[in-house]
């Protein structure tokens, strides 16, 4: 058992396998298997978006959070670990999970035939267009502010020192600018489902 734990790989694929086997349990104890139809289609797709979001906003906060709070308190002969090692695996993961959560969430408004009105702000899918908008303004600033200047930051591209400070200021304000359309947008992706709106 420790043996699947010790590789990322490996619980990922453990995880997949659970899945399977609690579709195929509860599948054979109800006496219903899966019919692979549009509606599954669509609970899939739902499933992916949620889980590429919820990779998104938790590196999201865990930056807002936990990083940027904790790097004044990190001894300095320390930090290359975190700007050379974690911050940039943590980025590749950030930006790639805004752009699963942002597809999946196309796919899906699609699918369910509410795309343009849901980006119209008409109503019945007000809430989730509010939502799809702020969402796309987060990942257009994951993709075009913070990831270019994390990378000047970082020192991925070399640049002048004052220049890299710069740089790191406005991709920790535009990461907070995020955390903080985070919320309402939350709020507004399931509130559509729930009546909260």
């Amino acid at each position: 058992m420790g043996a699947i734990f010790q590789s990322l790989g490996r619980t990922i694929t453990a995880g997949v396998v659970l899945l399977i086997l609690i579709i195929l349990l509860v599948g054979a104890t109800t006496g219903s298997m899966i019919a692979i139809n549009q509606a599954w289609s669509m609970f899939f797709t739902r499933w992916l978006h949620v889980l590429s979001g919820v990779m998104w906003i938790g590196l999201l906060w865990y930056f807002n959070f936990v990083q940027i709070p904790s790097m004044p308190k990190i001894p300095d002969e320390q930090k290359p670990a975190i700007g050379k090692v974690i911050a940039p695996t943590a980025l590749f993961w950030f930006r790639w999970s805004s752009l699963a959560t942002v597809i999946t969430g196309v796919l899906l408004a699609s699918m369910s035939g509410y795309i343009v009105q849901a980006l119209m702000f008409s109503r019945p899918v007000l809430a989730i267009g509010i939502g799809m908008w702020l969402a796309l303004v987060m990942a257009f600033n994951v993709w075009f502010i913070i990831w270019p200047n994390q990378k000047k930051a970082l020192g991925i591209v070399p640049v002048e020192p004052a220049e890299k400070a710069a740089a790191a200021r406005l991709a920790m304000l535009t990461s907070r600018f995020n955390t903080m359309l985070s919320i309402p947008m939350l709020f507004c992706m399931v509130a559509q489902q729930n009546g909260g709106l």
